[in-house]
């Protein structure tokens, strides 16, 4: 109780608040570096070289640069000091930058909130500030972040990795206090449902929405069916199922989002021209069709039945959040939901017939993310970012039903906030080339 009357205090007191730290205009001090700002390495002669540009800055004169200055090593930048803070707060940090140079921005430009306690040890583990904005010439980068216990200061750390070639320029820096994020409570349910007689594409789309309309008997915002609900045990080939997208099936799945005031994504079969895609659709609460994923990662056995492959990983912006779409043998390959993730899907939603249960836990872990799956073949469960299992349908025709938070912050006590490190330690810019292999 005291803790939760701590919490509201804290909130009315973030409520509007003036900035704790706020600075726009940089010049030199005597010995080269602005008042109160400090050079971080981890090695002298690792260090970058860092100075105060007056000609090349975003608002008022000067800015912050950090160069590589031709040192392969270099990796390092800007520090300085906060105090104040209060545990439990939030605190929302925002900078600008821009850059020269630049191979990779994702992992080489990285600003840090590395909180520590009265005596400069470190409090928690470091928060890295990923989301990133484009503004003009700059870039705007934001995290909001509450202290962690034993805080009551921070390091503001503008830095760069790894990167002998590059510049960056870093200007209007500020660290406010905020109110904490209210929860955002989403309602997934994964529909548990294989139709094993009388089955043909149009009495398989019937059963599913009478399944939905017998076990969704409350308030849900988004519904999962399983992938090819049009084809399974109908004993027919892709091709003779295929439909252009809009079409009836969507339709029909139209008239039941609409009914029950909920997203539906479900597996069917798309025909555009000669191609036949193995494809899952997004229909929106009013029963409008929203969009579609055309499933990337291609079985060998849906090569060999003329299935082409789709091309790109789309995520849509919903009324609760972001989403991302996998489709079955997705699972089994890193980059889907890692593409789904890096364009900011906090939850994938996975139609699957069957696959790996440990690879699908997986992508939710590696990728912090939400993940809910309805399959035949695979369990029809839904996973939170750590990987664990919020519910489960065992039985046919039933649902697993689940609220998430999608503003919950998942963190690990050994490892931190997985989110920021994932946005910002992946390494996507190693070139990997396939072994050519003389036998």
């Amino acid at each position: 109780m005291k803790s939760a009357l701590l919490l509201i205090v804290i909130s009315a007191l973030a409520a509007g608040a003036e900035p704790l730290f706020e600075q726009s205009s940089f010049a030199s001090a005597p010995g080269g570096l602005p008042v109160g700002w400090q050079v971080w390495a981890a090695r002298e002669e690792s260090a970058p070289r860092v100075y105060v540009d007056e000609v090349n800055f975003r608002g008022e004169p000067g800015a912050l640069v950090v160069s590589g200055a031709s040192n392969t090593a270099a990796s390092g930048g800007w520090e300085r000091v906060v105090n104040g803070i209060r545990p439990g707060q939030w605190y929302r940090f925002v900078a600008y930058y821009r850059t020269e140079h630049v191979a990779y921005e994702p992992r080489q430009v990285v600003p840090r909130l590395d909180w520590i306690t009265a005596e400069g040890k470190r409090a928690g583990k470091p928060d890295y500030v990923f989301a990133t904005q484009v503004v003009g010439d700059w870039k705007r980068v934001s995290m909001d972040a509450p202290a962690p216990k034993g805080a009551s200061g921070v390091r503001l750390q503008l830095l760069m990795w790894d990167c002998p070639t590059g510049t960056v320029w870093w200007d209007d820096i500020s660290l406010t206090p905020i109110s904490p994020p209210l929860p955002r409570p989403v309602t997934v349910a994964s529909i548990k449902y294989r139709p094993r007689t009388d089955a043909s594409p149009e009495n398989n789309v019937a059963r599913f929405i009478e399944v939905i309309d017998r076990t969704v008997t409350g308030k849900v915002d988004v519904i999962v069916l399983p992938e090819g609900i049009t084809v399974v045990d109908t004993g027919k080939k892709y091709a003779e199922v295929a439909e252009p997208i809009p079409g009836p099936t969507t339709e029909r799945l139209g008239e039941a989002a609409r009914r029950h005031d909920a997203y539906i994504v479900a597996g069917i079969y798309e025909r555009e021209g000669p191609a036949i895609y193995n494809t899952a659709v997004l229909i929106d609460r009013s029963g409008k069709y929203a969009g579609k994923y055309r499933k990337v990662y291609i079985p060998r056995e849906e090569t060999e039945a003329g299935i082409t492959a789709g091309s790109d990983y789309p995520v849509f912006q919903t009324d609760f959040g972001k989403i991302g779409i996998m489709i079955c043998w997705d699972v089994q390959y890193a980059d889907p939901a890692r593409g789904l993730a890096l364009r900011g899907a906090e939850m994938i939603l996975m139609p699957i017939w069957g696959g790996s249960v440990p690879l699908g836990r997986a992508r939710a872990i590696e990728n912090q993310v939400f993940l809910a799956a309805s399959g035949y073949d695979y369990p029809t469960h839904i996973l939170d970012p750590d990987g664990e299992v919020l519910a489960i349908a065992r039985e046919q025709g039933t649902a697993a039903v689940a609220t998430v938070d999608l503003n919950h912050r998942y963190t690990d006590d050994w490892l931190g906030y997985m989110r920021g490190r994932f946005m910002k330690e992946l390494r996507l810019d190693v070139p990997v080339e396939p072994a050519m292999l003389v036998r």
